[in-house]
């Protein structure tokens, strides 16, 4: 049994009121008992409408300064009174609480992180020579140094290409920049570039490999002594959008050669704390490639909650507080449906967890909807069904009403979510 003695505050700077990850912790935390606090934005947002949140609190704006995100986090301290267990839920707020962790030790309760490792995994940039030093597999990736080496790179890499930013939690919100698309000739490489000038994300151009190999993810918590618990790894049944992108499908299958690759790269770095990395099987060699590090827990980290209830965040929070983390058992086929994403699938389980048979199996899990927390589920379709009506209109717009040329001039883009930005690959 857990013993929710102290809160936890889930820090979430990106602005997507659709991640389900962040209700997955919420929920996961809060059945145990523990006092959950979100700083989030609140707007719009179906988490704070979860029966589990005790306390929304103002999150730091996004491209905000270390100082400004500290501030924010001394403030949401302030109200709580207490410590508490801290658990970033993107990459910017993993990367801030790494840069910041002595300065909020005090306050917070946190993995004892070598100094800026965070950052250093979520830097793309980095991550061939991460693969090379641990002798995992990486998609040829070049870092052009002016436009005519990223228009080369086209041809070089072979069109198709992934276009990537190497520090995406950098981007201006405001500058329509995604963090991975497709890019097929040189003069879209070429403008690329030039927008990701004063970003300080550097462009990068992978080799894309094709998804017919499979993708894949590993998901786990390192606790101070190096051990690893409450993950495992699982592929991606279905895509948004299709091919690529979230998980909308996900399915717990224990691979032995992921597992070895994981723990070597992680004892290798001395990394402490949760992380999900994820892999594609490159179809013309058979080799798991290495695609992204995530310094904090995936939007389908609750795939993996075992047998024993422990999944990531648990396991973060027992280990902090200092008690014992169950062994547990893992549960291979479990599978994670996020609704909105894959609604055919969610539909299925739908109608198979209503069956007397199937209605305690564990097995199963759907992102929004819960029998024990309904709020989030229903203002999550009521949100999604106007974000999809007014991605129609826009596309539906007349020539007169679009948006300039991303080939000629910038656009001045709305403000796209973390989701948003790497759905486009």
């Amino acid at each position: 049994m857990l013993d929710p003695c102290v809160p936890v505050v889930l820090l979430r700077i990106d602005p997507n009121p659709f991640h389900h990850g962040t209700l997955g912790a919420v929920r996961s935390l809060g059945r145990c008992g523990v006092e959950v606090h979100v700083a989030a934005e609140a707007d719009r947002s179906p988490v704070a409408r979860s029966r589990f949140v005790s306390q929304m609190h103002p999150p730091p704006p996004p491209g905000a300064p270390l100082s400004e995100i500290a501030g924010a986090l001394r403030r949401t301290a302030a109200r709580i009174v207490r410590p508490a267990v801290l658990i970033p839920m993107d990459d910017a707020g993993a990367v801030a609480v790494s840069r910041l962790g002595e300065e909020l030790s005090g306050t917070f309760l946190l993995p004892d992180q070598p100094g800026h490792l965070a950052e250093r995994v979520a830097d793309k940039a980095l991550l061939p020579e991460l693969c090379r030093e641990a002798g995992i597999a990486h998609p040829a990736t070049v870092e052009p140094r002016d436009e005519s080496e990223a228009a080369a790179a086209v041809g070089d890499l072979g069109a198709p290409v992934v276009a990537k930013w190497s520090r995406p939690w950098l981007l201006p919100p405001d500058a329509g920049l995604r963090s991975t698309c497709l890019i097929s000739t040189p003069h879209e490489a070429r403008s690329l570039y030039r927008r990701g000038l004063g970003t300080g994300s550097a462009l990068l151009l992978q080799k894309r490999l094709a998804p017919g190999g499979g993708d894949w993810f590993c998901h786990g918590y390192v606790d101070g002594r190096g051990r690893l618990h409450g993950g495992g790894a699982g592929s991606k049944h279905q895509a948004w959008p299709r091919g690529a992108g979230l998980t909308a499908v996900g399915r717990w299958a224990p691979v032995a050669e992921l597992q070895s690759m994981v723990e070597r790269l992680i004892a290798g770095l001395r990394y402490r704390g949760i992380f999900d990395i994820d892999f594609r099987v490159d179809p013309e060699t058979g080799r798991y490639c290495l695609l992204d590090f995530n310094p904090r827990p995936g939007a389908q980290f609750r795939l993996f909650a075992d047998g024993a209830g422990l999944d990531v965040v648990r396991a973060q929070y027992l280990d902090l507080t200092h008690q014992r983390l169950p062994a547990g058992h893992a549960l291979p086929g479990r599978t994670f449906v996020v609704e909105n994403y894959a609604p055919l699938s969610a539909l299925r389980a739908l109608v198979s967890a209503a069956l007397p048979a199937q209605r305690s199996s564990p097995l199963r899990e759907l992102a929004w909807h819960a029998a024990d927390d309904p709020a989030p589920a229903r203002h999550m379709a009521a949100e999604w069904s106007r974000h999809a009506a007014r991605r129609l209109l826009r596309r539906s717009a007349p020539p007169s009403a679009a948006l300039p040329d991303h080939r000629t001039e910038p656009p001045v883009a709305a403000r796209t979510t973390e989701a948003e930005r790497k759905a486009s690959c």
